[in-house]
């Protein structure tokens, strides 16, 4: 590890915000160098054993995810909390460029010395959540915050790659919002603990109330987890504007992971999800050895093009490029 790298180490483990948003970038660089130092600086972090509340929050476009955040984010500072708020934006299929407004939509939390945003492009990653969120969840609570709030692009089925690294996973929902039931899939109501609906105040307060009851007994209909005590996963109200329901909503998510901690289902979740990590950054770095080798590449155009005309199975050609990637790390171990 460089001497850059060892004080950018200190630094994040110090609390210094700078330092954190200089380690994130280090570790969403693609360059081979930067990835290196990234490791480096990970591995050397990770004997601070600090553990935050990492929250995942998803929701449908329009529900109001980036006001809620920041009035959750305001009410946890004030209790005492430093937050941190992982915001992950969606990349354009054509430029590859994304808006990153996420902090200019959280004014007052931004300025908030106890909180920490920082907006990500989603890139090419179809789980809604940067391929290096994870890392940067770990240099969140390495630099001492009590709360991650992780918020994804939207709502999907592939959206639920954000359970994956959240200890909580909490749904936004709007009132009145038709057949949300359907929008949302069966998926991604399974993996939620604790829907939250939104704009539950003004004109809008009943038809939120209204909503509230269809989800409860909606979950009702879902299998009983082993991960969740009596009454979860539930649904409620909340609003961002007025606060209303942030304060039940918290108490709901401290009994939630409380429990979860008593009962040994928080470590297990741990080790699964570290786990489930490893098996996908292995198959990034094998699809990337299989991009930078000039001889595999070569033969995967060949035969790609041998499998659009016909000439060759898909399976068969597979069969093929994976064969060549063993012999060429023989080659390379000999």
């Amino acid at each position: 590890m460089s001497q850059a790298t060892e004080d950018l180490a200190q630094g994040v483990a110090a609390g210094e915000r700078r330092a954190l948003s200089r380690a994130i970038t280090l570790v969403e660089s693609a360059r081979a160098d930067h990835r290196a130092e990234a490791v480096a600086l990970l591995d050397a972090l990770k004997p601070g054993g600090r553990q935050a509340l990492r929250i995942g929050l998803s929701g449908t476009p329009g529900v109001g995810k980036s006001t809620f955040i920041e009035a959750f984010g305001m009410f946890l500072i004030e209790r005492g909390l430093r937050v941190a708020v992982l915001a992950v934006d969606p990349s354009s299929a054509r430029s590859g460029g994304s808006i990153l407004g996420d902090k200019t939509r959280m004014e007052t939390l931004s300025r908030n010395p106890n909180a920490f945003i920082r907006p990500s492009p989603a890139r090419t990653h179809l789980g809604g959540v940067a391929r290096r969120t994870r890392e940067a969840v770990a240099l969140c609570e390495a630099a001492g915050f009590d709360v991650v709030l992780i918020e994804t692009v939207g709502v999907g089925q592939s959206e639920t790659m954000v359970a994956e690294m959240s200890d909580v996973f909490v749904l936004l929902l709007a009132p009145a919002g038709g057949d949300e039931l359907q929008g949302v899939k069966r998926g991604i109501m399974e993996m939620a603990d604790i829907i939250l609906v939104n704009k539950a105040d003004g004109d809008l307060k009943q038809t939120a109330t209204r909503t509230c009851s269809d989800y409860t007994g909606a979950l009702r209909l879902l299998r009983k987890r082993p991960q969740d005590p009596e009454g979860y996963p539930k649904a409620m109200t909340v609003s961002a504007v007025t606060r209303d329901g942030l304060p039940e909503a918290w108490q709901a998510l401290e009994t939630l992971t409380e429990w979860r901690r008593d009962s040994g289902h928080w470590d297990r979740a741990r080790a699964e999800q570290a786990r489930h990590w490893f098996m996908e950054d292995l198959r990034a770095g094998l699809l990337a050895r299989l991009d930078s080798d000039p001889d595999i590449r070569e033969r995967i155009t060949r035969l790609g093009e041998e499998v659009a005309d016909g000439r060759k199975a898909p399976t068969v050609a597979a069969d093929e490029v994976l064969a060549a990637l063993g012999k060429s790390t023989v080659l390379e171990q000999d």
